[in-house]
């Protein structure tokens, strides 16, 4: 083999490589600025963004319920039809419903995102006990108490913190995915060009 190809399971010339790679980087860059765009977007309406999140996870239920009604009538000689069929039923009702009605979907899930980041932030405080002898072990005392602290104040605020906060924490998301995305990008760029 020639000191310009490497091998993965076929022989590849490494500029055939370099040109993949920098066609990848285009458009891993490009979607990594769409994804600041709709975090920045996200952040600024807050409750246009929570309404979307909310009405995507009312599908994903409706969608579940359907793959469990496929599932009862393809697994119905194996028993308990009546109650695949019925939980399946359950899950498109509950799906519409919500999907019909985002403001209350909106509302579950802030709830929903409260307690779990309360639990979440809770669960790292208590880790850090067993963990404080390590390194750098603040920075998960300080990530659970920023996380708890999170969780009580869309608590505190819900049912009228609703309409910011799935919405914010969504953008804020897609912002920080993007920006770290695109020093990635960058940074690949430099080693290829």
């Amino acid at each position: 083999m020639s000191p310009q190809r490497i091998h993965s399971g076929e022989d590849m010339p490494i500029e055939h490589l370099r040109d993949s790679l920098k066609r990848f980087n285009n458009l891993y860059i490009g979607s990594s600025i769409l994804m600041v765009v709709v975090g920045i977007l996200a952040i600024v309406l807050p409750l246009a963004a929570g309404i979307g999140v909310s009405i995507f996870v009312s599908w994903l239920i409706f969608l579940t319920g359907l793959a469990h009604l496929v599932y009862a009538f393809a697994a119905r000689g194996a028993g308990g039809f009546l109650w695949r069929l019925l939980l399946g039923i359950f899950y498109i009702a509950g799906g519409l419903y919500l999907a019909f009605h985002p403001s209350l979907s909106l509302l579950s899930l802030t709830l929903v995102l409260a307690f779990i980041l309360f639990a979440e932030g809770l669960m790292q405080i208590l880790a850090w006990f067993s963990l404080r002898a390590l390194p750098a072990s603040g920075w998960i005392l300080f990530d659970g108490i920023v996380t708890l602290l999170l969780g009580l104040m869309i608590w505190r605020s819900w049912p009228s913190g609703s309409a910011w906060a799935i919405g914010t924490l969504v953008g804020i998301n897609f912002l920080l995915s993007g920006v770290t995305r695109l020093s990635y990008g960058g940074a690949a760029r430099k080693a290829l060009f």
